[in-house]
């Protein structure tokens, strides 16, 4: 049994109406779900469907689509959190970290999720990552730079060279 909280304004999305989401995640996952008022969630099930639950259930807390946040369960996706409260403490850095990572008009994300193959989710004080096994690494590489003060003309070097890079390990 494993217990997650998440923000009470994501709880509709996990529950979904008339309870659909929290249906098709409990059936996917294999795991039964109790959700709380406030937010607490008890994953109940054998320990590797519980791993995997637990990773949708907290993907879905901080943002994520539930489409997205089920691509944990297949084989080759995996979820990686940042918590930018481990970066600085201040909530107007927290805030800058964020808009760098997001790009104007969403430009940087969308060039890291299209690079990496992989989805971000910019949510409180945390970026959320679910990439593809092989491309994970290269996901938080590029936010790591991003979140180091890197330029933006830096990273979208970085992230057409693993693009190249990508496709050519692909094709062979």
């Amino acid at each position: 049994m494993e217990f997650i909280k998440i923000p009470h304004e994501r709880i509709s999305i996990l529950i979904g109406e008339k309870g659909k989401t929290k249906k098709e995640i409990e059936k996917v996952c294999e795991v039964t779900l109790h959700v709380e008022e406030d937010g607490e969630v008890e994953i109940d099930g054998d320990t590797a469907h519980t791993y995997f639950a637990k990773d949708v259930v907290k993907a879905i807390g901080r943002g994520f689509s539930v489409r997205e946040a089920l691509k944990i369960t297949s084989d080759n996706f995996a979820f990686y959190l940042i918590d930018l409260d481990n970066y600085t403490k201040s909530e107007k850095d927290i805030t800058r970290i964020k808009g760098r990572v997001i790009g104007e008009k969403g430009k940087m994300k969308k060039e890291i999720e299209s690079a990496t193959e992989s989805y971000l989710s910019v949510y409180g004080d945390t970026i959320g990552v679910i990439s593809k096994i092989d491309t994970m690494e290269y996901a938080k590489e590029a936010i790591s730079m991003l979140i180091d003060g890197a330029q933006h003309s830096r990273v979208f070097n970085y992230l057409a060279k693993i693009r190249r890079q990508i496709m050519g390990e692909r094709l062979r």
